[in-house]
C-alpha cells in the first residue's frame, strides 16, 4: 500500500543519495538543480514550495518498509486549473518495476484532480525512457508532442516527450468518481 506524504528537510539526505549521476539529476529533475545535487539546493526548493498558496505540492513516496520514492507536482496554476507532475523517482532500487509508481502517480492525480480540482496535468519525460512511459501510459497520460534535441547531455542531445491528462479522462476511467 503506497502513500504520500509531505517531503520535509528531513527527507533531504536520502534524496540526495538516490541521485548518483548528472545524467540521473537530469533525468530526475532538468536543469533546476546541478550536480552534486545538496542540501542547500533542496532547501530553497522546499521553501519556494511554502509561499501561500503553493505553487507546488513535494511529496515522499512510502510504503510499509520506509520511504521509497519522491514526487512532485508543480507549476500549480490556479487560474487555468493545470499543474505539471515531475520528479518521479522510485529511489529504493528492489521497488523499482513493481508498480509503486504508478500507484503513487494514481494518489497524486486523485489530489490534483478531485482535491485541487484541477483540469489538466502535463509532464515531460525523455524518450529514452520507456519504463517511465509506459507507467505513465498505465496511469491515463497521453502523448502530445516531441520536443527534438531538447537537453544537450555531453555531446548528446536527448528528445522530450510531452504527456498530459484531463480531468474528464481521470473521471470515465472509474464511474465511482
Amino acid at each position: 500500500m503506497i502513500r504520500l506524504e509531505r517531503f520535509t528537510r528531513d527527507d533531504i539526505d536520502r534524496l540526495i543519495g538516490w541521485i548518483t549521476t548528472p545524467e540521473f539529476l537530469i533525468q530526475w529533475a532538468g536543469p533546476e538543480f546541478g550536480f552534486p545535487l545538496d542540501r542547500r539546493q533542496l532547501e530553497k526548493h522546499i521553501k519556494l514550495a511554502g509561499v501561500k498558496p503553493p505553487d507546488r505540492l513535494i511529496f515522499k513516496i512510502a510504503d510499509p518498509t520506509g520511504v521509497i520514492g519522491h514526487l512532485e507536482l508543480g507549476a500549480i496554476d490556479r487560474l487555468n486549473r493545470a499543474a505539471k507532475v515531475g520528479r518521479v523517482l522510485i529511489g529504493t532500487e528492489t521497488r523499482r518495476g513493481r508498480g509503486a509508481a504508478a500507484e503513487a502517480l494514481e494518489i497524486l492525480c486523485a489530489i490534483a484532480f478531485e482535491d485541487l480540482n484541477l483540469h489538466r496535468l502535463e509532464l515531460a519525460v525523455y524518450d529514452f525512457n520507456h519504463a517511465a512511459i509506459r507507467c505513465y501510459e498505465k496511469v491515463g497520460f497521453r502523448h502530445e508532442g516531441l520536443r527534438r534535441d531538447s537537453v544537450r547531455m555531453g555531446d548528446v542531445y536527448w528528445n522530450t516527450c510531452v504527456m498530459g491528462f484531463l480531468a474528464p479522462e481521470w473521471r470515465r476511467r472509474d464511474p465511482s468518481r
